[in-house]
C-alpha cells in the first residue's frame, strides 16, 4: 500500500507543472494590460510601460515562466498586482469558504442522490424511476448560475425568507457556539446563507450521482449471490443495503470523489451569482483586472486539492478492492 500511495504522490509532480504552464500561458493570451487596468484608460504609454517594467512584465514571457516557477518552488506564489498584497494570504482569507460551500454542496448532493438511486434501482420502470431519471436529466441539463438566479428570485425576492448574497459565520464555529451555549442564532444565520448557493453547486452533482448509484445498483442486484440472499428469505432491506449497495459502493466513491473536486473548482458562477466571498469570486475579480499571480495562484490551489481528493479517492479504491494496488496502477 505504501509503495501505490508514493506512486500516486509523484504522480502530483507532472500534473501541477502541466497546470502552471498552461495556465500561466493561457492568461497571457488574454487580451489587455494589467498596467492599464491599474492605472486607467488615460494613463500614458510611458507610465503604462514603466508600470510593466516594475511589474516584470517587460520580460520575455518565458523568463517571466521561470521566475514564476523558481518562487513557486520556495513556496511563495507572488504578489497580487491589483491589491499588492501576497496571493498565499488572499487564497487562505477565501479558501474556507469555498470548501465549506463545496461540502455542505456534497452533503446536500448525497441526500438527495443516494435514496433517489436506491429506490430507483430497486422500483426499476416504475413511475418512481421515471421521475428520479427525468429529474437527473434536469438536474444535470440546468446550468448551475440559471438555477442560482431562479433560487434568489422565488425564496429572496418573492418570498424574502433567505438572504439574496453574502455568507454568514462560518458553519463548523457556528455548530460549535449552538452546542457550546445553545444560542442557535449564528448557526440560523450561517445556514440561511449557505443553503441557496449550496443547493444550486449540489443539484448538479446529485443528478450524476443518482444516475450511478442506480446503474451501480441495477448491476449488482442481477447476481447470483443476491437472488440466494431473496431465497433464503433475507428481508428486502437487509438484502439492499448490506448485499448490493454495499458490493456497489466502488464505482459511487469514484463518482463522489470526482465530483466533489468539479464542487470545489466549479464554484465560480454559484460565488459570482451569490457574491460568496471565496476563491471562485477571487479569482473572477482577478481575471477581470488582468491579476496574473492571483489567478494562476487561485487555479493551483483549485487543482491541488482537486488532485489531493483524487488520490484519496484511489487510495479508498485500492483499501476496498486489493486487486487494484496489486495492480500497481
Amino acid at each position: 500500500m505504501g509503495t501505490y500511495i508514493v506512486k500516486r504522490l509523484l504522480l502530483f509532480i507532472p500534473t501541477v507543472l502541466g497546470i502552471t504552464v498552461i495556465t500561466f500561458l493561457l492568461l497571457h493570451l488574454i487580451p489587455g494590460d494589467p498596467g492599464m487596468v491599474i492605472l486607467g484608460q488615460n494613463a500614458s504609454p510611458a507610465a503604462v510601460k514603466h508600470l510593466d517594467a516594475l511589474l516584470g512584465l517587460n520580460k520575455p514571457l518565458y523568463v517571466q515562466l521561470w521566475i514564476y516557477i523558481q518562487n513557486l518552488l520556495h513556496g511563495n506564489l507572488g504578489n497580487s498586482i491589483y491589491q499588492n498584497e501576497p496571493v498565499i494570504s488572499l487564497i487562505r482569507q477565501d479558501l474556507p469558504a469555498t470548501i465549506e460551500l463545496a461540502v455542505v454542496a456534497m452533503i446536500i448532493a448525497l441526500i438527495i442522490a443516494v435514496p433517489l438511486g436506491i429506490l430507483s434501482a430497486v422500483k426499476q420502470f416504475s413511475w418512481l424511476d421515471y421521475c428520479s431519471m427525468a429529474l437527473a436529466q434536469v438536474g444535470v441539463s440546468m446550468p448551475v448560475f440559471w438555477l442560482g438566479m431562479l433560487l434568489i428570485l422565488a425564496f429572496s425576492v418573492h418570498l424574502g425568507w433567505l438572504p439574496s448574497f453574502g455568507d454568514g459565520p462560518p458553519l463548523l464555529q457556528a455548530i460549535g457556539t449552538a452546542i457550546s451555549t445553545g444560542d442557535v442564532y449564528d448557526l440560523l444565520s450561517s445556514l440561511s446563507h449557505i443553503l441557496m448557493p449550496a443547493f444550486s453547486l449540489g443539484v448538479m452533482g446529485a443528478a450524476l450521482i443518482t444516475r450511478m448509484i442506480r446503474s451501480a445498483m441495477l448491476e449488482v442486484l442481477k447476481e447470483d449471490y443476491i437472488r440466494t440472499a431473496e431465497a433464503k428469505g433475507v428481508r428486502g432491506f437487509v438484502v439492499v443495503v448490506k448485499h448490493a449497495l454495499r458490493n456497489a459502493l466502488l464505482p459511487i466513491i469514484t463518482v463522489v470523489g470526482l465530483q466533489f473536486g468539479t464542487l470545489l473548482g466549479g464554484a465560480i458562477a454559484t460565488e459570482t451569482v451569490f457574491a460568496w466571498p471565496g476563491v471562485g469570486q477571487l479569482t473572477v475579480t482577478a481575471i477581470s483586472q488582468r491579476d496574473y499571480p492571483v489567478v494562476q495562484g487561485c487555479v493551483l490551489i483549485i487543482a491541488l486539492l482537486f488532485s489531493a481528493v483524487n488520490l484519496l479517492v484511489d487510495i479508498l479504491y485500492a483499501v476496498i478492492n486489493p486487486k487494484i494496488r496489486q495492480g500497481g496502477a
